[in-house]
């Protein structure tokens, strides 16, 4: 079943292999996602900056991804972020960045 994103607890869509799969920045998923590309702050900076690197997008998606089916691959995210271009995938982005920032309310 089909679900739309719930703003209030910072989630985002992303389509994934004609699926659209839900992204949750949770506590736990931040971390992993600073574990692997560092202050998240600093991130958020290198993207207001328009210095985002593709891997690191990629990377943040993956952490943040919940209830994903497990044949979906990180492999799967970049080729969906490369072929449906950062147009499309911003909205996705910019719901993750706005939660690094502000948090819930």
């Amino acid at each position: 079943m089909e679900r739309n994103p719930n703003t209030l607890r910072g989630e985002a869509a992303l389509f994934v292999r004609g699926e659209r799969l839900m992204l949750r920045p949770t506590f736990s998923a931040l971390v992993a996602a600073e574990e692997e590309l560092g202050p998240l702050f600093a991130l958020v900076e290198r993207a207001a900056a328009g210095g985002l690197k593709l891997a690191e997008m990629v990377a943040l998606f993956w952490h943040c991804r919940f209830d994903w089916p497990d044949t979906v691959t990180r492999e799967h995210v970049g080729e969906a972020v490369a072929s449906q271009g950062l147009a499309a995938v911003t909205p996705a982005l910019k719901a993750i960045l706005g939660q690094i920032l502000s948090g819930r309310a």
